[in-house]
C-alpha cells in the first residue's frame, strides 16, 4: 500500500537557527530530504507533507521557501505547513510575504509551548487564525493534552477554518493517564472541521520501555472518536527518533488497524492526508 506521511520535519542548522536544539542533543544535528528518503526506503512512503520545525521566527518566510523548493522538485515532498504569527498585528503583512504557492497548503503556530492554557482561545489569536480560510489554508493544532479545551474554543470561533490536531493532542501515555484527554478528545471530534494525524506517540510514552499495548487503548479510542475519514498517518521524524525507528512506528499502526477493511486503511494511510491537504 502507497503511504502519505502527513507529518515529519527537516532541518538544516547551518542554514537556520532552531534555538530549542540545543535542549535536545539527540536532535541537535541536521536533518536533510536525503536522511528522511533513507528512513522512509522500503515502508511504502511516497508522498509527504513538511511541517514547520519551529525555526526561529526570523527565518520562518526563509524555511517556507526551502522547503517549498524540494516540494517542486522530485521527491516525496508534497505539501508545507508555514509558520505564521498568528495572534499579532503582523500577521497579513506575512502572509502577503509568504505567498500563494500551490504547495503551501497550511500553517502552524506552535501552541504546546505556551504557558498560559487559554492562549490559543484568546479573542487575537482567534481572529488570526480566522484569516486563513479565504486563503486556502489550514491549520495544524499542536497541543499538549491540557489544552484542549481551549483548542476546542477556537474550533467552535473558527467553523470555516480545517483544523487538524497533531500527535492526538499529546496525551499523558507515560503515566498511562487517559482521563479528561478521552472526553475532551470526543467533544473536540465531534466539531466537522477537525481531522486528526495518528502521530507523535511514541514519544509522548516512555522513550526507551514503551510497548504496543501501551499505545493502544489511545489508538483505539482516537480512531472511534473521528473515524477513518478523518485520521491521517503522519511519522513526526526527526522528532519520533528518540523513541522509535520509522519502520517501527509505522508497524505499530498497522498492526492497530490490521481487522479494519482495505478502504479503512487506505483512508488512514493514504486518502484522508490527500484530500485534507489537497496533494
Amino acid at each position: 500500500m502507497e503511504i502519505i506521511d502527513a507529518h515529519h520535519h527537516l532541518w538544516d542548522r547551518g542554514r537556520f537557527n532552531y534555538r530549542w536544539l540545543k535542549e535536545m542533543p539527540a536532535l541537535d544535528r541536521d536533518f536533510l530530504l536525503r536522511d528522511y528518503e533513507e528512513a522512509i526506503k522500503g515502508t511504502g512512503v511516497s508522498r509527504s507533507v513538511h511541517i514547520q520545525a519551529e525555526v526561529e521566527p526570523l527565518f520562518g518566510i526563509q524555511e517556507t521557501r526551502w522547503v517549498l523548493s524540494m516540494a517542486e522538485a522530485a521527491g516525496p515532498v508534497a505539501g508545507v505547513v508555514a509558520w505564521a504569527p498568528v495572534e499579532q498585528d503582523s500577521l497579513d503583512e506575512y502572509l502577503e510575504k509568504l505567498g500563494t504557492h500551490p504547495r503551501l497548503k497550511g500553517i502552524r503556530r506552535l501552541i504546546q509551548s505556551e504557558a498560559d492554557l487559554q492562549f490559543c482561545a484568546r479573542p487575537q489569536f482567534v481572529a488570526g487564525v480566522r484569516k486563513l480560510a479565504p486563503l486556502g489554508l489550514s491549520f495544524d493544532l499542536c497541543i499538549y493534552h491540557p489544552q484542549l479545551p481551549a483548542a476546542i474554543q477556537l474550533v467552535r470561533q473558527a467553523p470555516e477554518v480545517n483544523f487538524v490536531l497533531d500527535h492526538l493532542g499529546k496525551p499523558a501515555i507515560k503515566s498511562k493517564v487517559q482521563e479528561p484527554w478521552k472526553t475532551q478528545l470526543r467533544e473536540l471530534a465531534s466539531l466537522s472541521n477537525v481531522w486528526c494525524k495518528v502521530s507523535g506517540m511514541v514519544t509522548e510514552a516512555d522513550w526507551t520501555n514503551w510497548r504496543a499495548e501501551d499505545l493502544r487503548p489511545y489508538l483505539d479510542h482516537v480512531i472511534d472518536c473521528f473515524g477513518f475519514d478523518r485520521l491521517m498517518f503522519g511519522s513526526d521524524w526527526p522528532v519520533s527518533t528518540l523513541a522509535a525507528r520509522y519502520q517501527q512506528w509505522l508497524e505499530v499502526v498497522q498492526e492497530a488497524v490490521k481487522g479494519a477493511s482495505a478502504a479503512e486503511q487506505r483512508q488512514l494511510f493514504w486518502d484522508t492526508a490527500r484530500a485534507f491537504y489537497r496533494l
